[in-house]
């Protein structure tokens, strides 16, 4: 098969081209911690869009820091504009670890990190520490949450930096069932101050 060469002669000569799509990842709120107790998107505050402009909501957490050590990062929905944070909720996770030393290594599923139709917050990560260069980051997906139809599926991914010098990768799913609309969503420790980090609130365009 011959290679076609161009030169700036040929590329000069074109007079059209197909247009280039615009992405299908929208920037919408970066929210950020300080010693906070807490991280809330709300619908309708503060430049949040939480409703049916998107189909799919992306939360992308980065270098999430406790103020605690050994503690989960969690989240909870709401359906009433976040007066409450209680949505019920069913899931399913598991994850693997290694450990620096190389001494110890598993792929496990974690009864701590799931729920059975429960109002309390979810686990997206256990054990994150708290030592100066410890943290979690990750994403969190929220599939159509104006539904008034449907229960709002979700999944996670959180890579961490355990208490116990562990790399622990967490894979979590569920869904709020509910067929109310989410309008907002709140992130924070089982215990303890969000210390530093970032989250990043992203809306996905339909296909």
């Amino acid at each position: 098969m011959s290679l076609v060469k161009y030169n700036n002669n040929s590329i000069s000569a074109i007079t059209s081209a197909a247009s280039i799509p615009s992405g299908a990842l929208v920037p919408i709120k970066t929210l950020t911690a300080s010693s906070s107790a807490t991280l809330s998107f709300v619908h309708g505050t503060d430049g949040v869009v939480l409703d049916s402009t998107y189909p799919i909501y992306k939360f992308v957490f980065i270098n999430c820091h406790p103020a605690t050590d050994n503690v989960a990062f969690q989240y909870n929905g709401s359906t009433d504009g976040g007066s409450n944070y209680n949505v019920t909720k069913t899931s399913t996770a598991f994850y693997a670890y290694h450990k620096e030393d190389d001494t110890d290594h598993v792929v496990a599923y974690s009864a701590g990190g799931d729920l059975a139709q429960s109002t309390s917050f979810q686990p997206l990560v256990l054990g994150v520490g708290n030592a100066a260069d410890e943290q979690c980051s990750g994403e969190l997906t929220l599939f159509n949450p104006s539904s008034t139809t449907f229960v709002k599926n979700w999944i996670s991914h959180v890579p961490s930096h355990s208490y116990q010098s562990y790399i622990y990768d967490w894979r979590t799913a569920g869904y709020m069932n509910t067929t109310s609309a989410i309008n907002a969503i709140q992130f924070k420790f089982a215990s303890g101050n969000i210390d530093s980090g970032k989250i990043k609130l992203y809306g996905i365009k339909d296909s």
